[in-house]
Protein backbone atom coordinates (compact mmCIF):
# COMPACT_ATOMS: atom_id res chain seq x y z
CA UNK A 1 0.00 0.00 0.00
CA UNK A 2 1.70 3.58 -0.70
CA UNK A 3 -0.29 6.88 1.24
CA UNK A 4 0.41 10.05 -0.98
CA UNK A 5 -0.14 13.19 1.59
CA UNK A 6 -2.91 15.67 0.02
CA UNK A 7 -0.85 17.65 -3.00
CA UNK A 8 1.90 15.33 -3.31
CA UNK A 9 0.72 12.44 -5.32
CA UNK A 10 3.49 11.21 -7.88
CA UNK A 11 2.48 9.79 -10.65
CA UNK A 12 3.45 6.37 -11.87
CA UNK A 13 4.58 5.84 -15.62
CA UNK A 14 1.84 5.70 -18.21
CA UNK A 15 0.31 2.33 -19.20
CA UNK A 16 -0.92 1.90 -23.10
CA UNK A 17 -2.96 -0.91 -24.02
CA UNK A 18 -3.39 -1.15 -27.94
CA UNK A 19 -5.41 -4.10 -29.70
CA UNK A 20 -5.90 -4.36 -33.76
CA UNK A 21 -5.71 -6.56 -36.95
CA UNK A 22 -2.72 -8.67 -37.70
CA UNK A 23 -0.57 -6.20 -39.80
CA UNK A 24 -1.24 -3.22 -38.45
CA UNK A 25 1.97 -2.32 -36.47
CA UNK A 26 1.08 -3.27 -33.01
CA UNK A 27 5.02 -4.23 -32.02
CA UNK A 28 6.63 -1.94 -34.45
CA UNK A 29 5.22 1.17 -31.70
CA UNK A 30 8.03 -0.09 -29.45
CA UNK A 31 10.43 2.20 -31.68
CA UNK A 32 8.09 5.23 -31.22
CA UNK A 33 9.54 5.56 -27.57
CA UNK A 34 12.55 6.83 -26.66
CA UNK A 35 14.64 5.16 -24.36
CA UNK A 36 15.91 1.93 -23.17
CA UNK A 37 13.72 -0.53 -24.07
CA UNK A 38 12.86 -4.00 -23.34
CA UNK A 39 10.47 -6.17 -24.88
CA UNK A 40 8.34 -9.30 -24.40
CA UNK A 41 7.11 -10.99 -27.36
CA UNK A 42 4.30 -14.44 -27.09
CA UNK A 43 3.81 -14.82 -30.63
CA UNK A 44 7.10 -15.09 -32.85
CA UNK A 45 6.36 -11.93 -34.34
CA UNK A 46 9.86 -10.05 -33.53
CA UNK A 47 11.27 -9.79 -36.54
CA UNK A 48 9.65 -6.19 -36.65
CA UNK A 49 12.32 -5.49 -34.14
CA UNK A 50 15.25 -6.94 -35.72
CA UNK A 51 16.28 -3.61 -36.31
CA UNK A 52 16.34 -2.01 -33.29
CA UNK A 53 19.14 -1.11 -30.87
CA UNK A 54 18.08 0.02 -27.68
CA UNK A 55 15.84 -2.79 -27.71
CA UNK A 56 15.95 -6.01 -25.30
CA UNK A 57 13.52 -8.79 -26.62
CA UNK A 58 12.90 -12.15 -24.50
CA UNK A 59 10.69 -14.27 -27.16
CA UNK A 60 8.87 -16.80 -25.29
CA UNK A 61 7.84 -20.21 -27.42
CA UNK A 62 6.02 -23.25 -26.94
CA UNK A 63 8.79 -24.82 -25.13
CA UNK A 64 8.49 -22.23 -22.29
CA UNK A 65 4.28 -22.71 -22.53
CA UNK A 66 4.38 -25.56 -19.12
CA UNK A 67 6.14 -23.12 -16.92
CA UNK A 68 4.96 -19.77 -18.89
CA UNK A 69 3.11 -18.00 -16.03
CA UNK A 70 6.17 -18.32 -13.21
CA UNK A 71 8.58 -16.84 -16.38
CA UNK A 72 6.50 -14.46 -17.08
CA UNK A 73 6.57 -12.84 -13.57
CA UNK A 74 10.03 -13.25 -13.05
CA UNK A 75 10.85 -11.70 -16.35
CA UNK A 76 8.57 -8.63 -15.49
CA UNK A 77 10.05 -8.84 -11.59
CA UNK A 78 13.81 -8.68 -13.39
CA UNK A 79 12.72 -5.89 -15.37
CA UNK A 80 11.13 -3.52 -13.37
CA UNK A 81 14.31 -3.80 -10.88
CA UNK A 82 16.66 -3.22 -14.17
CA UNK A 83 17.24 0.85 -13.66
CA UNK A 84 18.33 0.35 -17.40
CA UNK A 85 15.29 0.17 -18.85
CA UNK A 86 12.98 2.75 -19.50
CA UNK A 87 10.07 1.14 -21.13
CA UNK A 88 8.00 -2.26 -20.69
CA UNK A 89 6.02 -4.22 -23.70
CA UNK A 90 3.83 -7.24 -23.57
CA UNK A 91 3.57 -8.12 -27.43
CA UNK A 92 0.10 -9.97 -28.05
CA UNK A 93 -1.19 -10.45 -24.61
CA UNK A 94 -4.03 -12.68 -26.69
CA UNK A 95 -1.36 -15.55 -27.07
CA UNK A 96 -0.03 -14.99 -23.64
CA UNK A 97 -3.77 -15.43 -22.21
CA UNK A 98 -4.38 -19.06 -24.00
CA UNK A 99 -1.19 -20.15 -23.07
CA UNK A 100 -2.15 -18.95 -19.82
CA UNK A 101 -5.56 -20.65 -19.85
CA UNK A 102 -4.13 -23.90 -21.33
CA UNK A 103 -1.71 -24.44 -18.06
CA UNK A 104 -4.72 -23.69 -15.65
CA UNK A 105 -6.99 -26.26 -17.57
CA UNK A 106 -4.31 -28.55 -17.56
CA UNK A 107 -3.69 -28.32 -13.39
CA UNK A 108 -7.28 -27.58 -12.58
CA UNK A 109 -9.61 -30.36 -11.22
CA UNK A 110 -12.98 -27.95 -11.25
CA UNK A 111 -13.17 -26.49 -15.09
CA UNK A 112 -15.77 -23.98 -13.52
CA UNK A 113 -13.04 -22.03 -11.78
CA UNK A 114 -10.56 -21.49 -14.55
CA UNK A 115 -11.87 -18.49 -15.89
CA UNK A 116 -11.91 -16.85 -12.97
CA UNK A 117 -8.22 -17.90 -11.97
CA UNK A 118 -7.28 -16.52 -15.09
CA UNK A 119 -8.86 -13.22 -14.52
CA UNK A 120 -6.89 -13.02 -11.31
CA UNK A 121 -3.58 -13.33 -13.14
CA UNK A 122 -3.95 -10.96 -15.04
CA UNK A 123 -5.20 -8.27 -12.79
CA UNK A 124 -2.14 -9.03 -10.97
CA UNK A 125 0.16 -8.58 -14.03
CA UNK A 126 -1.42 -5.62 -14.41
CA UNK A 127 -1.11 -4.09 -11.44
CA UNK A 128 2.92 -5.36 -11.18
CA UNK A 129 3.69 -3.49 -14.10
CA UNK A 130 1.44 -0.37 -12.44
CA UNK A 131 4.21 -0.42 -9.74
CA UNK A 132 7.04 -0.52 -12.19
CA UNK A 133 6.95 3.01 -12.46
CA UNK A 134 7.98 2.62 -16.35
CA UNK A 135 6.26 3.40 -19.26
CA UNK A 136 4.28 0.44 -19.89
CA UNK A 137 2.54 -1.11 -23.36
CA UNK A 138 0.69 -4.27 -23.72
CA UNK A 139 -1.12 -5.43 -27.61
CA UNK A 140 -3.33 -7.36 -28.09
CA UNK A 141 -5.41 -8.88 -31.27
CA UNK A 142 -8.70 -7.60 -32.27
CA UNK A 143 -12.07 -9.17 -32.47
CA UNK A 144 -14.10 -7.73 -35.41
CA UNK A 145 -18.25 -8.45 -33.96
CA UNK A 146 -19.66 -6.82 -37.56
CA UNK A 147 -22.36 -4.28 -38.00
CA UNK A 148 -23.54 -3.35 -34.26
CA UNK A 149 -26.47 -1.43 -35.54
CA UNK A 150 -27.35 1.25 -38.25
CA UNK A 151 -24.13 2.97 -36.94
CA UNK A 152 -21.66 0.24 -36.62
CA UNK A 153 -20.39 1.78 -32.94
CA UNK A 154 -19.19 -1.24 -30.69
CA UNK A 155 -17.82 -3.11 -33.77
CA UNK A 156 -14.20 -3.80 -31.83
CA UNK A 157 -13.01 -5.69 -29.10
CA UNK A 158 -9.60 -6.78 -27.80
CA UNK A 159 -9.54 -10.69 -28.12
CA UNK A 160 -9.60 -11.42 -24.69
CA UNK A 161 -11.56 -13.10 -22.39
CA UNK A 162 -14.03 -9.84 -20.97
CA UNK A 163 -13.28 -9.98 -17.64
CA UNK A 164 -9.66 -11.16 -17.82
CA UNK A 165 -9.69 -7.48 -20.08
CA UNK A 166 -10.84 -5.65 -17.53
CA UNK A 167 -8.69 -7.17 -14.67
CA UNK A 168 -5.95 -6.47 -16.47
CA UNK A 169 -6.47 -2.85 -18.09
CA UNK A 170 -7.84 -1.27 -14.88
CA UNK A 171 -4.65 0.27 -14.07
CA UNK A 172 -3.75 1.37 -17.83
CA UNK A 173 -4.07 5.41 -18.72
CA UNK A 174 -4.85 4.39 -22.94
CA UNK A 175 -7.06 1.52 -24.36
CA UNK A 176 -7.18 2.31 -27.69
CA UNK A 177 -7.84 0.91 -31.14
CA UNK A 178 -5.46 0.34 -34.04
CA UNK A 179 -5.83 -0.03 -37.67
CA UNK A 180 -4.77 1.66 -40.98
CA UNK A 181 -7.15 4.27 -43.33
CA UNK A 182 -5.66 5.94 -46.54
CA UNK A 183 -2.13 4.94 -46.14
CA UNK A 184 -1.94 5.88 -42.04
CA UNK A 185 -1.94 4.27 -39.02
CA UNK A 186 -4.40 5.98 -36.40
CA UNK A 187 -5.59 4.84 -32.83
CA UNK A 188 -8.85 5.57 -32.19
CA UNK A 189 -9.32 5.87 -28.04
CA UNK A 190 -12.98 7.38 -28.19
CA UNK A 191 -15.38 5.76 -25.98
CA UNK A 192 -18.05 7.00 -27.53
CA UNK A 193 -17.82 4.61 -30.10
CA UNK A 194 -18.61 1.92 -28.20
CA UNK A 195 -15.40 -0.08 -28.68
CA UNK A 196 -12.74 -1.13 -26.17
CA UNK A 197 -10.91 2.47 -25.58
CA UNK A 198 -10.27 4.88 -23.02
CA UNK A 199 -7.65 8.00 -22.94
CA UNK A 200 -7.07 9.14 -19.24
CA UNK A 201 -4.13 11.59 -20.12
CA UNK A 202 -5.72 14.01 -22.57
CA UNK A 203 -8.68 14.70 -24.03
CA UNK A 204 -7.60 13.48 -27.50
CA UNK A 205 -9.90 11.06 -28.61
CA UNK A 206 -8.06 10.05 -32.54
CA UNK A 207 -4.71 10.07 -33.19
CA UNK A 208 -1.85 9.47 -35.85
CA UNK A 209 0.13 6.07 -34.05
CA UNK A 210 3.30 8.27 -34.23
CA UNK A 211 1.46 10.15 -31.52
CA UNK A 212 1.10 7.53 -29.06
CA UNK A 213 3.67 8.61 -26.75
CA UNK A 214 3.32 11.82 -27.08
CA UNK A 215 1.74 14.67 -25.00
CA UNK A 216 -1.23 16.62 -26.36
CA UNK A 217 -0.57 19.50 -27.54
CA UNK A 218 -1.58 22.90 -25.71
CA UNK A 219 -4.20 25.02 -27.07
CA UNK A 220 -3.60 28.27 -27.94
Amino acid sequence: MIVFEPGKVVPAGNMYFIYGDGGTGKTSLSKLFKGNKAVLTFDGSYNALADTTDTTVIAFDNTDAPNLQRLVWRSVNKLINEEKYDFIMLDNVTALQNWVLENIDGASKDGRQNYQKLQLWFRDLGMLLRSSKKTVLATAHQIDNGSNGLDGKGRFEADMNAKTFNGFTAPFDVVGRIYKKDGQRLIDLDTENGNHAKNRLDERTLIKAEELFEPAEEEK
